[in-house]
């Protein structure tokens, strides 16, 4: 667009140079905070600004008192003019055309939010508040209610904030540029919450980036769209205290936890397929979790994701809940109702990995900003996404913050840490050739190492009472022990060995079964080498795996009482618990995202004969000390049978101190058997508190009629037990 041949008023010619003006309608100019706002000028003030539209400008002070007109330099909409006032200060333009008239108030006017303090701790990583300086925040600036815009993007040439409220138009809120630390920022006045925005970057080779999506919003559009949009602080007011203050003073490890694993997006939805919002979550999950017995809730990632079959494991959105089940004030409103009710809630949290969706992080100012530039780094074959540079401090900054974030804001429980060993090894899924290894020669990835160290420190130290949990599947040692003894500082890991070995042991016939008895002993040389969480979890379900019920072996009565069986078994193995949505009531058909449950099951009476046992099972270990406070200790476990290969039969003691023991025996064979001894180490009667066989859950009836009489012999004694087929069943010592 050419320049105007004709001022609407004149002007110094020298007020602002034409290439100047040609640089910021272009929106080409390196320092448009140089240009645009108000400035000192021979002696006086001058002010410029770039209203594309406008025909005339004028310019007032914030009180609404006349400041001088200014001249249209530009037909785009540049104007420029000296000030009548002597005060520099923030003004308002009052713009016309042949349309109307309307009011602007001067973004380039406001002096910057963040401070050299935000420089220096921003620069050196240790910022642990980023999520307060960085994204878009409502504050009053300078007297006037607005938005204050921040992002991190070292390697760009221009930076502007677009949205609905400048047309998307990139020319109109260029950001200033803080040359100590690579970010961007701008105060846009008199906007507020609800806005859609981007960011709109040009890469330092002068390319335009596609329109990226704030990195740190804390609210998003529901997905197809992808804007950020600008949010209210939260300021809900909490009723948990009580809930975490206990949690605050407890040691974990020695607590009953029972994880109900969810996907929020198909536990229940609408009749038309609609996903419950959080509200409606609230009503109708808690109630149900808290009948059932469950502690903890854990929720398949919440984080903004724009691919449903993701299952949210590839997150555009860290800081944001999905929009998916409305606004963000809406999960803060669940997690304090399971709070009320004594349940805790935790997430699943991925730093492992980030999608390369255009409007995402990727190449996020034209560089491998988040992911490095080495594909042999930054690319995770397994799911064709890019890997986080955790070398780089801001990188580790943003995801130690977003940790801190969840569990301050939104008081969650837990992080429970999705793909920990891809972010170990440095050949994970890698043939050779295809990485690079670290400066000592070997496969650990050290940078990971750190970050997870770091992560695990910050959180613990801030937030006493969360827990964060390792879904880690090697051999790497240490991974729940803590920093300052060489560990990686989780509180938990997931056992994933139990889960594979155990689930492989009762696909087999029960006539095989015997030849492979060191499936379920093995795990026992190893079970409290961690603090383990024994999992059950939705990746056992998908991809053609079946469900829980159909990896059963034999016929429908025999997966039944076999998943019985198995469940007594877990709840009365160490470690804490972890069951995935549906398993509770045998669910048959294999897990999708796109669906809910088969929730019309539970009107078979041998699937809810399973959700019946689910419950006992809770409230059994909840209520019993010997079955939770020794969960990573091995003084709670003691073989009584180990070695029944012919029988299929395992036997174990759980203990605590000053709690009666339980054992815990199961049959593993379809065969009865009656009168068969089982040692125990005290005398007298053992109620028989749960038997999976009996009617009420589906089984055939067949148990102790409640109790056992333990009889002295030695320095021990010994009982002539009821094994049920393919059935657990565990006795607690009841003294006189």
């Amino acid at each position: 667009m050419n320049p105007s041949p004709k001022a609407t008023r004149a002007t110094p010619a020298e007020l602002t140079a034409q290439s100047d003006v040609e640089a910021i309608v272009s929106g080409q100019h390196g320092d448009p905070f140089g240009i645009l706002g108000v400035h000192r000028s021979n002696g006086g003030l001058a002010a410029r600004c770039f209203i594309p539209g406008a025909e005339e400008v004028d310019a007032e002070t914030l009180a609404g008192k006349s400041a001088g007109g200014l001249t249209r330099r530009h037909d785009a909409g540049f104007f420029d003019g000296k000030l009548k006032i002597r005060k520099r200060q923030p003004l308002r333009y009052r713009a016309r055309n042949a349309g109307g008239e309307w009011l602007v108030t001067d973004a380039y006017s406001f002096g910057p939010v963040l401070g050299p303090m935000d420089d220096y701790y921003i620069g050196e990583g240790s910022h642990r508040r980023l999520f307060d300086k960085l994204g878009a925040h409502l504050v009053t600036h300078e007297g006037v209610d607005g938005v204050h815009f921040a992002v991190w993007a070292p390697n760009a040439r221009r930076v502007s904030v677009v949205g609905d409220f400048n047309d998307w138009d990139g020319r109109r809120h260029a950001m200033r540029r803080r040359v100590d630390n690579g970010i961007w920022e701008i105060f846009v006045p008199d906007i507020a919450a609800g806005r859609t925005y981007k960011f709109e970057i040009v890469g330092p080779g002068g390319k335009p980036c596609p329109l990226k999506a704030d990195p740190y919003a804390f609210r998003s559009e529901r997905r197809p769209d992808t804007a950020s949009v600008t949010e209210a602080p939260l300021t809900y007011e909490w009723g948990d205290q009580a809930h975490r203050d206990f949690w605050r003073y407890a040691d974990e490890r020695r607590q009953p936890i029972s994880i109900y694993e969810v996907h929020p997006g198909s536990w229940q939805r609408h009749p038309d397929g609609e996903f419950l919002s959080w509200d409606e979550m609230a009503d109708r999950l808690i109630p149900y979790v808290a009948e059932l017995g469950f502690t903890h809730i854990e929720f398949l990632p919440v984080s903004e994701h724009p691919y449903d079959p993701s299952w949210g494991y590839q997150t555009t959105g860290l800081y944001a809940p999905t929009a998916r089940f409305g606004e963000p004030a809406g999960f803060a409103r669940f997690v304090d109702g399971a709070h009320r009710a004594g349940i805790g809630v935790i997430l699943d949290w991925v730093p492992a990995h980030f999608p390369t969706d255009a409007h995402g992080l990727a190449r996020f100012d034209g560089t491998a900003l988040y992911e490095h530039e080495d594909p042999r780094k930054g690319f995770h074959p397994d799911w064709n996404t890019a890997i986080y540079n955790f070398g780089r401090r801001e990188v580790k900054s943003f995801l130690v913050n977003n940790a801190l974030f969840w569990a301050e804001k939104y008081h969650v429980d837990g992080l429970r840490v999705d793909a920990v060993a891809s972010m170990l090894y440095l050949d994970y899924s890698r043939a050779e050739g295809q990485w690079i290894p670290n400066e000592h020669g070997g496969r650990e990835n050290l940078e990971a190492v750190d970050f997870l160290r770091e992560m695990n420190s910050a959180i613990y130290a801030a937030s006493p009472g969360v827990m964060t949990i390792a879904e880690e599947s090697t051999s790497w040692p240490k991974v729940s022990h803590p920093v300052h003894e060489g560990g990686l500082g989780f509180g938990f890991k997931w056992n994933m060995g139990f889960m594979h070995d155990t689930l492989q042991y009762l696909a087999r016939e029960p006539v095989h079964r015997k030849y492979h008895h060191d499936e379920i002993t093995f795990g026992l040389l190893y079970a409290f080498s961690e603090n383990f969480v024994l999992p059950l979890s939705h990746d056992e379900v998908v991809h053609g795996k079946g469900t829980l019920l159909t990896k059963m072996a034999g016929d429908d009565w025999q997966k039944f009482a076999t998943l019985r069986a198995y469940y007594a078994f877990m709840w009365g193995y160490p470690g804490k618990k972890l069951l995935f949505m549906g398993q509770e009531f045998a669910q048959r058909n294999e897990w999708s995202e796109a669906r809910a449950l088969d929730w019309h099951l539970l009107d078979a009476p041998a699937h809810d004969g399973v959700r019946k046992l689910i419950k006992d099972l809770n409230h059994t270990y909840c209520g019993s000390e010997a079955l939770h406070a020794r969960d990573c200790e091995g003084d709670g476990f003691a073989w009584l049978i180990a070695d029944d290969k012919e029988n299929s039969v395992f036997a174990w003691l759980r203990m605590a101190p000053d709690a009666a023991p339980v054992a815990v025996i199961s049959n593993f064979t379809p065969q009865l058997l009656e009168n068969y001894g089982v040692p125990l180490p005290i005398a007298g009667m053992w109620r028989e508190i749960i038997n999976t066989d009996a009617e009420m859950y589906g089984g055939s009836g067949k148990g102790n009629l409640g109790a056992i009489e333990a009889l002295p012999e030695g320095d021990r004694a010994s009982a002539r037990v009821t094994l049920p087929p393919l059935a657990t069943i565990m006795l607690e010592y009841k003294p006189e």
